[in-house]
Parts: structure tokens; C-alpha cells; sequence
């Protein structure tokens, strides 16, 4: 008998998820969550057009249906991010949802980059990498 919250595993399904979450890490498992957080951050390019349009006018709904349909597609991905990465991994590499997002504001909505702006984004994208190569040197 198990009882909950036991470290007993239950067949192989406990055996098999903890040998899959040893995988060694790759680049391309990076970049793949990397990928994923960009396609999050469009979801709020189609909220700040949505949010210039006249509420529930024609352009407003296509906006927010465009941002439904990306933070769905983003629901399964992440899905399968969560597959392959420790979970505290990947969440911290969701600060990274800054950085694309200031990349989007400047690019897109010609938004100013101040030094304060620069410097937390240096601290954001150095805490991700000291986090994924700590993973990478663990697996």
C-alpha cells in the first residue's frame, strides 16, 4: 500500500520521470524554451493593440482573439517544456519575459531604453544563464 506523499514509486512511471528529468540539457533545449517565452510575450503585443481599439469594435476583437489563440498555443508548449526541464528552471528562465518584452516595446512601440532599463535586463539575463549552466553542470 502507498500512501500519499510517500517516495515509494508506483511501477515505472515515477522511475521513468525521474530518469527523464536527468537528461542532460542541451542548447537546443534552451533555445526551444527561449522560443516558447517569445511566443508568450506576442500574446502581449496582441493585448496593447487590442487595448488601442474601441472596445468590442472589430479590431478589438480580433486582437484579443489573436492573443487567446497565442497564450493557448503557449499553454501546450509550455506543456512540454515543463517535460523536459526542472520545473524551478524553467520558471526562472521565464524572466527572460522581460527582456523579449523590452526588445518588443522598442522595436515595435518605439518605447525609450533607459539605463535602468539596461541594467536590469543585464541582471535578468545573468541570473538565467548562472541557472542553466548550474543545470547543465548538474546533469
Amino acid at each position: 500500500m502507498r500512501f500519499i506523499g510517500s517516495a515509494e514509486p508506483v511501477g515505472n512511471f515515477e522511475i521513468a520521470e525521474e530518469a527523464e528529468m536527468k537528461q542532460k540539457i542541451t542548447v537546443k533545449d534552451i533555445l526551444f524554451l527561449q522560443l516558447v517565452i517569445i511566443i508568450y510575450t506576442c500574446s502581449s503585443i496582441a493585448a496593447k493593440f487590442a487595448a488601442a481599439e474601441s472596445l468590442l469594435s472589430f479590431r478589438f476583437c480580433l486582437f484579443y482573439g489573436i492573443e487567446i489563440m497565442i497564450l493557448g498555443i503557449y499553454a501546450v508548449l509550455w506543456q512540454q517544456i515543463i517535460k523536459r526541464f526542472e520545473l524551478s528552471v524553467a520558471y526562472a528562465n521565464r524572466a527572460m519575459v522581460l527582456v523579449w518584452s523590452m526588445l518588443w516595446a522598442v522595436i515595435i512601440f518605439h518605447n525609450e531604453m533607459t539605463a535602468q532599463n539596461l541594467s536590469g535586463v543585464a541582471l535578468v539575463i545573468a541570473g538565467t544563464v548562472i541557472v542553466n549552466l548550474d543545470t547543465r553542470e548538474e546533469a
